[in-house]
């Protein structure tokens, strides 16, 4: 029966991406972002469930990136999609581009479960942090009171492009895992903590401000992390 547990759980992870894909596709961003974080928690706990029990299995490996490929690849590129609709412009198919970033995702996701060198940290951009970079953009744009040049339907596709570069990229990025709680080998990671704290009191933007210094933190101190 336990065997069973960390499947169950990796299925609600699926299961809040497709509800996060249906209030995207109603304009409802925040309940979109609401789901998607949802589904990474249920992503976290599917795979501590499987260490502790000793139960991970192959089914559960590609039940988990199935369910990661919706929650963190197809919903929130149909969050910026129907955002990108909301804008009145000739080029009716520029919104349709939001969908490559769920190819990209795909991609992604297939390279890690085949990659040896991401135990410890990660190559590239995880997807839920690709994820909730743009559930929690979108978001914070639609709840803003500025109105929003028409422009800035290039800017996100520039954006788009540069989240599809950075998922499949060689970029070796930290991932939050101690071995020991000391200063030292850990100085990234507390200095990340530390700096993400102040990020909080920007509400639903702040998220995406702090998946962008992630970003460019990992890059400034890649050679320190290889």
């Amino acid at each position: 029966m336990k065997k069973h547990i960390p499947n169950t759980i990796t299925c609600c992870n699926l299961i809040s991406g497709c509800i996060a894909t249906y209030f995207a596709f109603q304009g409802n961003y925040a309940e979109a972002l609401l789901f998607i974080i949802l589904g990474a928690v249920f992503d976290f706990f599917d795979g501590m469930t499987a260490r502790l029990l000793h139960v991970s299995s192959p089914i559960g490996k590609e039940l988990d990136s199935l369910a990661d490929c919706i929650t963190f690849g197809f919903a929130p590129s149909a969050v910026v999609f129907s955002y990108l609709c909301t804008f009145h412009i000739h080029q009716v198919w520029v919104p349709f581009l939001s969908f490559v970033m769920a190819a990209f995702s795909a991609l992604r996701l297939a390279k890690f479960n085949l990659d040896e060198r991401q135990a410890l940290g990660f190559i590239g951009l995880p997807t839920p942090a690709n994820a909730l970079f743009w559930a929690a953009l979108i978001t914070g744009i639609s709840q803003s009171s500025f109105a929003m040049p028409p422009y800035t339907i290039y800017i996100l596709v520039c954006l788009l492009a540069v989240s599809c570069y950075l998922l499949v990229s060689e970029i070796p990025m930290f991932a939050l895992k101690f071995k020991t709680w000391g200063w030292k080998g850990n100085e990234v990671k507390y200095i990340f903590v530390a700096s993400c704290l102040p990020l909080l009191f920007l509400g639903v933007f702040g998220l995406s401000v702090i998946i962008a210094w992630y970003v460019l933190l990992s890059v400034f101190t890649q050679q320190k992390l290889q």
